[in-house]
């Protein structure tokens, strides 16, 4: 998969510059591909594209396989006609552009392009695997004033077939609707995913291993989980207690039925692999450790301390993906508390790994983050959207750890490093075949830009860079590096 060496950069769609209240498939995200093609980068990665919940989490997420809405380019709409400039106001200051979208599938449908439709028509039939179920499922979420599917009327809580059949006629409107706004995300999306294969630019993918409890995959494919006819689980997903957390984490995700998933040939993974790898050149599996073991809480505790590990049929998975897929361009996010038994099974199957920098000097020198413990098969990162920036990080690093980064560069103590730079290009170096540089540290921003802090809900997945924050001669002096380490994006 990882071919030659390459360079990319971390920036999830939601941060892009724009006028619309988050980024989107748009101008900007070509402009994008602009700049990283200056950059000499080739590698675009981003977080999960799912329909969020009001948190805003793209790890939480009401679908497996759709898209945001709100990624949707309005500006494409008003091309078409399907919206009118008196109509678009302001659309940062608007929660949801979801009313556009709505009002532009009126238009759509009733001027019955012959074209159009049958794209549309096309479109249905080949992701109905899916998509009449999640359509259903956010109709019903709207006629439910937003509520989780547990809290719904007990018959289409339950999915009886009578009532199901009453409620797509009910909502037959509003299914067309979602319909409409998953073939307009889709369509527009294969026009940025091809833009940027154009420009020798590759999509790189984030894939969470848990789905969300309030999700159309929960609520239609039950039978795929650890959960009742009404919602309830025995027990949730989470990790344990580390380094990071003293409680550990308790996510809330329901945990996968693996014994009934394995005599279903794992159709279910299979079926969610088809479309991420319809919109993505390589997927990271996020928690890779789960398909060694999982971490079972019990449901009523509050934290993830009383949780235990169960064992996953990772090998069966993965070898069933191979025979479906025969090249699986998967990257394992192997973080955390990993065993020996879990690197085992990414390396059985060829996939690479993560290596961190900001996790390298805090040990000693065969900490495996650090550059020389790299391997070629490997993503080496400054590092990720649940890090602090690597400038924020660097300013917050105990004297301990600072004394060992300048002891391994090289340098006196009394040295100023020029950070993030000293990492960056540190982590192009590196022997690791991909290296990915989040734009906080492109951009050296602080602590203030952070993404996301694990363990809070309030004030993540906010963060949108501006183009005033380059400054002229950045593209220009990072396409020298990039080139100096042997990771020229290769169009050029």
């Amino acid at each position: 998969m990882l071919d030659r060496r390459r360079a990319g950069v971390l920036l999830h769609l939601a941060s892009l510059p724009g006028k619309q209240r988050l980024g989107n498939l748009g101008v900007e995200a070509q402009n994008f591909i602009h700049f990283m093609v200056d950059s000499g980068l080739s590698v675009w990665q981003m977080l999960p594209l799912g329909p969020t919940h009001a948190d805003g989490s793209p790890y939480q997420c009401l679908s497996a396989h759709a898209g945001n809405p709100e990624f949707i380019d309005v500006d494409a709409l008003l091309a078409e006609g399907w919206l009118h400039e008196s109509e678009v106001v302001n659309p940062a200051k608007s929660d949801t552009i979801q009313p556009l979208i709505d009002l532009a599938s009126e238009r759509f449908f009733a001027q019955a392009n012959a074209d159009w439709i049958s794209q549309f028509n096309i479109f249905r039939k080949q992701h109905a695997y899916w998509l009449s179920d999640y359509a259903l499922f956010m109709a019903l979420k709207k006629a439910h004033q937003n509520r989780p599917w547990t809290d719904w009327h007990t018959p289409l809580k339950q999915r009886d077939p009578s009532a199901l059949t009453q409620a797509r006629q009910q909502h037959e409107d509003v299914i067309r609707q979602v319909e409409f706004t998953q073939f307009i995300f889709f369509h527009q999306w294969h026009a940025l995913r091809d833009y940027a294969n154009r420009h020798g630019v590759k999509l790189f993918g984030d894939m969470p291993i848990y789905v969300s409890m309030d999700s159309a995959e929960v609520w239609a494919e039950r039978e795929n989980f650890l959960i009742d006819e009404d919602g309830h689980c025995d027990v949730v997903a989470g990790v344990p207690p580390d380094a990071f957390s003293e409680q550990g984490q308790r996510w809330g995700n329901p945990l996968y039925d693996w014994s009934y998933q394995q005599q279903q040939d794992f159709k279910w993974w299979v079926a969610r692999f088809k479309t991420q790898l319809e919109l993505f050149d390589f997927i990271r599996l996020d928690h890779f450790r789960g398909l060694q073991a999982c971490w079972h809480i019990p449901a009523s505790a509050q934290t993830a301390i009383d949780g235990h590990w169960e064992k996953s049929p990772g090998e069966a998975l993965l070898r069933c993906l191979k025979l479906y897929f025969h090249a699986l361009p998967l990257i394992a996010e192997d973080l955390g508390l990993i065993t020996p038994e879990v690197h085992a099974l990414r390396e059985q199957f060829d996939l690479p790994g993560m290596a961190i920098l900001q996790f390298a000097f805090d040990g000693d020198n065969d900490n495996l983050y650090l550059p020389h413990n790299h391997s070629p098969n490997s993503v080496v990162y400054t590092g990720t959207h649940d890090n602090d920036t690597t400038l924020g990080w660097y300013q917050n690093l105990d004297a301990r750890a600072k004394a060992q980064l300048k002891s391994y560069l090289g340098v006196n103590r009394q040295h100023s490093l020029d950070m993030p730079w000293v990492m960056n290009r540190m982590a192009l170096a590196s022997v690791a075949r991909l290296a990915m540089l989040p734009m906080q540290d492109l951009l050296s921003l602080d602590s203030m830009h952070r993404m996301n802090t694990p363990g809070t809900c309030v004030g993540n997945w906010q963060w949108r860079f501006e183009w005033s924050q380059l400054w002229p001669t950045l593209p220009g002096d990072l396409k020298k590096m990039v080139a100096l380490y042997g990771r020229s994006n290769p169009a050029d």
